[in-house]
């Protein structure tokens, strides 16, 4: 389970060091692909390969476009001895990574998004989160 937030940077050559608590679970490979969100998702490969089946059994009801756009845009990678993957320039340029980058737990997945980005996000969701009449999950939280 991906959980938490944490700062990061590109380096000159386009690569991010994952954060050391998630190396171990990555260190087999992982896939990179773009959200919906302008950010970036992060899969362990195993758990992209299981989504990639999902997706193709739902391909008939759901079109194929989207599917498309998320496995075209997708990259392998698998992390180096200091943790480091490189981030291809064309998902840089579409999460509109620079420098300064924030990596998202979200259960299943990471993202990566621009640190600017995020803060935005954040100052926008948070009250719409706090205020929401509604349980997170209904009979959970």
């Amino acid at each position: 389970m991906f959980l938490g937030e944490h700062s990061l940077r590109l380096d000159d050559k386009g690569r991010l060091v994952l954060p050391a608590k998630y190396r171990e679970e990555l260190a087999g490979g992982l896939v990179i692909t773009k959200s919906r969100e302008r950010c970036l998702y992060v899969f362990p490969q195993p758990y992209f390969l299981e989504l990639a089946q999902k997706l193709q059994t739902a391909a008939g009801r759901t079109g194929g476009h989207r599917g498309r756009m998320f496995f075209s845009s997708a990259s392998e990678d698998t992390p180096d001895k200091q943790g480091r993957v490189t981030v291809p320039q064309s998902l840089r340029e579409y999460a509109g990574l620079a420098r300064d980058c924030t990596v998202v737990g979200n259960n299943d997945r990471l993202e990566i998004w621009d640190s600017p980005t995020w803060e935005a996000y954040l100052a926008e969701q948070e009250n719409t989160f706090s205020e929401a009449a509604e349980e997170v999950l209904p009979g959970v939280l």
